[in-house]
């Protein structure tokens, strides 16, 4: 709302109208507002602590890529029409190209979910024990199709996801919404994300 249309309002309306009017305004805001109930989680099975902003669910599968098995373990969160997740994918061995191959097989499967191409650009992830890793984003909006009962229905989505590389195991971040969370709820999710 208008800061500005609030003030007109109080000076044209008597006193104790105008509080029972704010209070109104107030009530029917938080009912539009998703509840966000941040709390922190510590996954020592994968390295890293991030804090979500409900109670996480888990799930784990394995995947391929280039040719070979992998075992991908989730998290995931809902608040509002976001969901908050973080993937970690557990790497046959820690050299480059296998960690290149495993990052570019999620940045291209999350932008093919919108019909979308991922153009990543650098980010610095923490390290619980202090100091940065280069790591990658990339934000994507565009239509996911979704099975309904009546045939295929086209909805628009938008992606924003961090992505890093460390020892064995490579970690996709991310939030995916119809409309993406206030700029710092999503920097509350990207900015908690610490590796052990």
């Amino acid at each position: 709302m208008n800061p500005f249309v609030f003030s007109a309002a109080r000076r044209a309306v008597p006193r104790p109208f105008t509080t029972v009017l704010s209070i109104i305004l107030a009530a029917a805001l938080l009912a539009c507002t998703p509840a966000y109930d941040w709390r922190t989680i510590q996954n020592n099975d994968d390295a890293y602590e991030i804090t979500f902003p409900s109670k996480p669910r888990s799930d784990a599968r394995d995947i391929e890529i280039n040719g070979q098995k992998m075992h991908m373990s989730m998290q995931t969160a809902e608040a509002g029409d976001a969901v908050f997740a973080v993937g970690t994918v557990d790497l046959p061995n820690a050299d480059g190209p296998t960690r290149r191959a495993a990052i570019d097989f999620l940045q291209r499967g999350l932008a093919h979910n919108l019909n979308a191409t991922p153009v990543a650009s650098p980010v610095q992830i923490e390290v619980a024990a202090g100091g940065q890793l280069a790591g990658e984003e990339i934000n994507v909006k565009g239509l996911s199709n979704g099975a309904s009962a009546d045939g295929e229905k086209t909805e628009s989505h938008e992606i924003s996801a961090r992505f890093v590389a460390k020892g064995p195991h490579v970690y996709q971040v991310a939030i995916v919404s119809t409309k993406l969370p206030p700029p710092d709820q999503v920097d509350q999710f990207f900015s908690s994300f610490k590796l052990f």
